[in-house]
């Protein structure tokens, strides 16, 4: 098993359940993906090439079957959720809020040479500047969106369409390094008796 974190209140015990998987991909390729802008909570919808990523990844024999499918309502997660649930054949496909994008603040729909050019350095150093959500801030409502999901299929399994700010950090909350994601890769979780333990990485 991979490393793991407790989604349950701290230091209140949780109760032995079966295991539920949960596989966090990241949405089709973006409009500002495409053209290197930080999106952020903005809502730019798929190119063709994503609409396409999607549907590619409809026929993965990676994907397999699931009771759920849970989105971030921003656009470029919801059309790729909704290519995916017609897949497999599992619908509607919900949403969730806490599963947004981390808010980029002050860089949301800027280039990186963008950004380089008005906080020079800031990329490199991993400094960040005043608006853009932090990990403990984004973990605070994607750990809770994680945990309703799987209390709804507990013992079962849920698609959660996502970012790949939310990826980023769950991985790093479990202990694992930032490694670039994909449009349409993926991370399976499992929630074994209370914990979030890291599974591999796919790539749909």
């Amino acid at each position: 098993p991979g490393p793991n974190v407790g989604l349950g209140p701290p230091g209140q015990p949780v109760p032995s359940a079966p295991v539920t998987r949960m596989l966090l991909v990241r949405h089709g390729q973006s409009e500002w993906n495409a053209v290197g802008r930080w999106q952020g909570q903005a809502d730019p919808v798929l190119t063709d090439l994503g609409r396409d990523q999607a549907s590619a990844a409809a026929r993965s024999r990676s994907l397999g079957s699931f009771d759920a499918v849970v989105s971030s309502p921003l656009q470029r997660s919801v059309d790729t959720a909704t290519v995916l649930a017609d897949a497999i054949g599992v619908g509607p496909v919900l949403t969730d809020a806490g599963l947004m994008e981390r808010d980029a603040g002050p860089w949301q729909g800027l280039t990186r040479a963008q950004i380089e050019e008005a906080w020079p350095g800031m990329l490199a150093s991993g400094d960040r500047p005043d608006g853009y959500e932090r990990d403990g801030a984004l973990l605070a409502r994607v750990m809770p969106a994680l945990a309703g999901v799987a209390d709804m299929v507990a013992g079962g399994s849920a698609l959660v369409v996502t970012h790949a700010g939310v990826v980023y950090a769950v991985e790093g909350t479990c202990g694992e390094r930032m490694v670039r994601l994909p449009n349409l890769g993926g991370r399976w979780l499992d929630l074994d008796d209370g914990n979030l333990v890291l599974g591999p990485r796919v790539d749909l």
